[in-house]
């Protein structure tokens, strides 16, 4: 029998950053984002410190099926591991 492997805070941490990677190399994506979210592109540095900004970045990846196909796509992630990530970093606990 095969053991999941949970997903730790760090690891959810490290996808979310990869996803806010690959949003800076999509401008009209990145666009959308900081338009929905209120931050200007020089706060985005800032902003990716605060407590609850990388769940909002895997939130705004998984209401937008074309960006979430096209960013695991890249980074050879599942989509549901994004799921995943979002859970843990919006504070619902194990992955």
């Amino acid at each position: 029998m095969a053991v999941a492997k949970r997903l730790s805070v760090e690891a959810a941490e490290q996808l979310a950053i990869s996803a806010l990677s690959h949003l800076a190399g999509n401008p009209d994506a990145l666009g959308r984002f900081l338009s929905l979210s209120g931050i200007g592109p020089a706060d985005l540095r800032a902003a990716a410190r605060e407590p609850g900004f990388l769940a909002g970045v895997l939130e705004f990846f998984l209401a937008d099926e074309s960006l979430l196909l096209a960013f695991v796509e890249e980074a050879q992630f599942r989509p549901t591991m994004v799921a995943a990530a979002h859970h843990l970093l919006s504070g619902g606990g194990e992955a």
